[in-house]
């Protein structure tokens, strides 16, 4: 049986990490894939880990490991005693596109296999693809590409023309919008036969839908094109909840800040109000359009407030957005 071992920060994993840890998959038994990390790197090496052990689900023969990066880049034999301890056992193989593969298998009596050291199968590195991760957006696999996805949320009060503005965001980027999760569950009450005039929400139904629609715009983050356009977010289910219990949630605030976006565009109640079975009222548009502009000023992200016509509202949200593509 032999044994080969792949080392390395995949700082994040793109294609040619992928290229080299199948290449070595198919010429061992028993292959072991070595994420190295600290605490100075931006995505920590569990997820790193996490998102390797995914790729690579359907390769029985690979293990995932996560190990401390010590630093010492330049001390092969070092390195190779460290791998024989987080291993337990000398691997017969090692798999490598740098330069110091040949000297670290050297000391770990091990053999070396040099897999396109040139970049001639995925002109790629680490180092390029974070200094701008969009512009090689086609090298990362879908869990890479939903952290490095740009999440624009478009919030703002009822028929404020939110969903109008993110479809049209989506069709202008080629890309995904996510939907409202709370109007879906708003809507099954109704098939359900219970009347919205009155219901008596609980604060853990806000739990619910805020954790719900960060769980569907995670799953569409995996299939978008660069921009992610998200049609309302945490941030609006915690404003929904003063609405409705007359107090915040500590709960759903919790659930907003644990999500970042680049951009929020909030769409202004300067346009007529449609009722369309489901909206609570325009009585309320006025104070839910003042509530997001205090908590987006509160907060450090970027916004802006788009009004007026249709085409007014995209030329606004579209030249903010392109501020981030270059």
């Amino acid at each position: 049986m032999t044994r080969g071992v792949v080392v390395g920060k995949f700082y994040p994993p793109h294609s040619g990490h992928k290229y080299l840890i199948d290449t070595a998959a198919s010429q061992v038994d028993q292959l072991d894939v070595l994420v190295c990390w600290h605490d100075r790197q931006s995505i920590p090496g569990s997820v790193r880990k996490g998102w390797l052990a995914e790729i690579h689900a359907g390769q029985s023969n690979v293990t995932v490991h996560s190990v401390w990066d010590f630093g010492d880049d330049n001390n092969p034999e070092a390195w190779a005693q460290y791998t024989i301890n987080a291993l337990g056992d000398r691997p017969d193989v090692v798999f490598s596109s740098e330069g110091y593969g040949e000297a670290f298998a050297h000391h770990l009596g091990a053999c070396h296999v040099c897999v396109d050291r040139q970049r001639r199968a995925f002109p790629v590195s680490g180092t390029l693809v974070r200094a701008d991760p969009l512009k090689y957006w086609d090298y990362f696999e879908p869990p890479v590409q939903a952290w490095y996805a740009l999440r624009i949320a478009v919030v703002g009060a009822e028929s404020t023309g939110t969903t109008t503005l993110a479809t049209a965001l989506a069709e202008h980027y080629k890309t995904l919008w996510v939907p409202e999760y709370g109007r879906d569950y708003c809507q099954n009450l109704l098939v359900k036969g219970i009347p919205l005039d009155g219901y008596p929400w609980k604060t853990e139904q806000f739990i619910h839908i805020a954790q719900a629609q960060q769980a569907r715009e995670d799953e569409y983050a995996r299939r978008c094109n660069r921009v992610l356009i998200c049609d309302t977010d945490a941030l609006a289910t915690g404003i929904w909840h003063e609405r409705y219990r007359g107090t915040a949630s500590e709960a759903v605030r919790s659930i907003a800040g644990s999500r970042s976006y680049a951009l929020y565009v909030l769409t202004d109640c300067d346009i007529s109000f449609v009722q369309d079975g489901l909206r609570d009222g325009e009585h309320v548009r006025q104070w839910m359009t003042r509530r997001f502009r205090e908590e987006l000023q509160a907060r450090s992200t970027k916004w802006v407030c788009v009004s007026g016509t249709h085409q007014e509202r995209m030329e606004v949200a579209v030249a903010a957005i392109n501020g981030f593509l270059g």
